[in-house]
This record gives structure tokens, sequence and C-alpha cells, in this order.
């Protein structure tokens, strides 16, 4: 036994699933991976394009070739639409209780009373169009970024509100919301003036919140939680192997939004930093799992930045080339992503496409591991891994590649 790293590339796709005419028309035509190589043609992906990633996106794109030895496939999102929480929790191994779809507007008034019962001081703000203002120092309102009706926003200024009060007030919202996720966040360095002025809306009035991006959240101390409706940790991957006395360790955006109460969680946003920890961690931890999250791509997806979105993919490619040097002959290295979010796509949202599925082991060979139904498969092959029970969702695949336990 060794160790078994997951390195979830937050949003890069490999090209539109089957079902986006039906389910998700805007998404029509949508290639994360293939678009990006397209536009920025000098991008170089080496160490993945080594693990099968042009094998995977089904042809070569400017210097980025297929892959005679390499043990690669692709998976479909089980979870309803394109999101980082649920495409997360289906890759622990569990299939998220379908969500309410909703606008925030139509719970506005439930989440005002709620507030006011826990003892804060909350505003409408807006007239046909509004947000809750709590204490003034935050806003609650629609997610913008991801899929309309699905998410609701818990903005803070950490200037003049703890971040452990921000995900207090989002927890109050969570009591009395079932949407898929209530987004505690706050940054540094952001007047409560400039959180309403980047006050949003979207058709025609219906979904109102503040355009991230644009408040600066971002930009300087930002701390963010995630709070979600339905999901069951005992049955997933991180709870199991923790149940086993399994080091289990979450790098960046999956310790927030993954349940870990018996490993250790390490956040951070910044790509270079997290590549750094995990390189830290593998080396802290002989025996157990690591699952690492950058979401610097998905941010550059948001923000429709194409050349951005190329750097962190070049950054994160140099950093998986060194933990591939770094791991064992009884290790394993899975790359992959939990949707899409194509920058080019002409929106801002995530993008419901099906994502590569890479592995890293000795001896490297040449094994197609298909189109699987699920994300949920990595997890159960993790739990096949460590010679755990399977989570509730999923397939294992590890007898498809030799390994050396």
């Amino acid at each position: 036994m060794g160790r078994f790293v997951v390195v979830v590339l937050d949003s890069f796709g490999v090209g539109a699933m089957d079902d986006v005419h039906e389910v998700r028309p805007q998404d029509v035509g949508s290639n994360t991976c293939k678009h990006i190589l397209q536009t920025v043609s000098d991008l170089s992906l080496m160490n993945m394009c080594k693990l099968g990633l042009m094998n995977a996106l089904g042809e070569e794109l400017g210097v980025n070739r297929f892959s005679k030895e390499s043990t690669y496939g692709t998976a479909n999102l089980t979870h309803i639409g394109a999101d980082s929480f649920a495409g997360h929790q289906e890759i622990m191994g569990t299939r998220p209780k379908p969500p309410l779809l909703q606008p925030f507007r139509e719970v506005i008034d439930q989440v005002f009373q709620a507030l006011i019962e826990a003892g804060y001081s909350a505003n409408y703000v807006g007239d046909d169009t509004r947000v809750l203002a709590v204490n003034e120092s935050v806003i609650v309102g629609d997610n913008l970024e991801t899929d309309l009706g699905q998410v609701f926003n818990v903005s803070g200024c950490l200037d003049v509100i703890s971040f452990d009060e921000i995900v207090n007030i989002g927890q109050v919202v969570r009591s009395v919301v079932k949407v898929s996720r209530v987004i505690a966040l706050g940054g540094e360095q952001v007047s409560f003036d400039q959180l309403l002025q980047a006050q949003s809306a979207k058709m025609d009035g219906v979904y109102v919140g503040i355009d991230t991006p644009k408040s600066g959240l971002y930009n300087t101390g930002y701390r963010v939680t995630h709070l979600g409706y339905g999901v069951n940790a005992a049955v997933q991957v991180p709870t199991i192997l923790g149940r086993n006395n399994i080091a289990v360790s979450l790098i960046g955006k999956v310790g927030d939004i993954v349940e870990n109460r018996i490993g250790s969680n390490l956040p951070g946003v910044e790509t270079e930093i997290l590549f750094e920890l995990l390189l830290s961690e593998v080396k802290r931890i002989p025996h157990g799992f690591i699952c690492l999250n950058i979401q610097e791509t998905d941010l550059a997806g948001h923000a429709q930045n194409t050349e951005r979105y190329a750097d962190r993919l070049n950054v994160s490619d140099l950093y998986i080339g060194k933990l591939m040097d770094q791991l064992g002959a009884d290790d394993i290295l899975i790359v992959t992503a939990d949707h899409g979010n194509d920058p080019t796509i002409g929106h801002s949202h995530h993008t419901r496409e099906k994502v590569p599925v890479l592995v890293y082991h000795e001896p490297m060979q040449e094994c197609n591991l298909g189109c699987m139904q699920t994300l949920s498969d990595i997890g159960a092959t993790v739990a096949d891994y460590f010679n755990v029970e399977i989570p509730e969702n999923g397939q294992s695949f590890l007898s498809k590649f030799k390994v050396v336990n």
C-alpha cells in the first residue's frame, strides 16, 4: 500500500455531455480543454499528455500529442447541472440529494425572519430586485456565477466582520433553504459600499446578488466555506477512510466543501501554494488519501479569461510532473475535473462537460478506461485501493490496470 492522490483541476472538462441539448442548451459545443488549447496555441501540457489527456480529448492539438503508454478515460456527471459542490460530493462516492431550484426572492422573507430571530440586524436592499443586508457588513442573495437557482451567497467584508460570523450567518440561511449550496465567503479591503455597488441582476431581475469578481472579494484575503444540502458524509470516502484509521488530507477548495472531520484540511486558493502543500503532504503521509482542488482554473473560466486559464494549466502541469517524480511504485495519482467552464462559449457559468480521468501508476501502460457514468467511480476506486467498504455510489476500476499492492 501507499498513497492515493487525486488532483481535481476545477472545471477542466473535455467536451459537452450528450444530454446538453435537452438539459443545458446553452452548453452545446462547449469543450474547455479543446478551446483553450486552440486559443492559446503554444500551450504545452507535456505531463498531462503523458498521462493521456489528448487520448481522453480524442484529438491532438498544437504540440500536445497522444500517449501510447497511458491509463485514461472520461467520466460523465451524475449530478444535476454542472456544480463544483455536487461534483466533489460525487467524486467522494455519494449521490447528492436533488436540491430545490429557486431564486432567492422566493425565500427572502423566510431568511429575513430567521436572521432577526437569530439576533441579527437585517434589512431589505432594493425595490423590485432585492437582497438582504446583515449587520451592515454582509449581503445575502443569489449566486450569479454558477447555475442560477442552485446557490445562495452570503458575502461579507472581512475588515469589519469575522469569517466565523459570516459562516454563522450562512448557517442561519442554510437552516431555512433547500437549494444545493449556501456559500459563505469574505474578502479583505472591500467596503460594504463596494458590495452594494457590485449588486447585479440576471433574468430580468429574477436572480439578484453580488457580482463577486466585480466586488473585489476574491482579490485579498479571500475565505470561503460551502454549506451543502442533503449530503451524507458517512458514505463518502474521507469518512470511510477515517473510520479505518487511514490518513486523509484535503487541500484547497475540496476541504471547504467535503466533510473531513477525522483527517486534515489545508485551505487556500493560489495554485502554486496549493501544489507545494500537496508535495509536502505526500512527503508527510506514507499511506493515505490526498485530494487537491485547483480553483484558479475555474475562477479564470468564470472571468472568461482564456489566457489566465491557460497560465494556471501550465503551472499545474509543471507541478504534476514534480508530483509524479515524488510518487513510488505503490502510489496512484488521478488527475480529473468536476465539470467544465469553457471561457469561449459565450457565458460565464459552468458548462456540463464530461471530464478526463488520467491515471499515473507504475509501470505505465496503455489502458483505455472508457467513459464512466459517474464521477463516483473515482471514489469507489480509492476505497478499493485501501480495501475498505465501497461508498454508496460508483464502481471501482482498479482491476482494469496493474497495481503493486
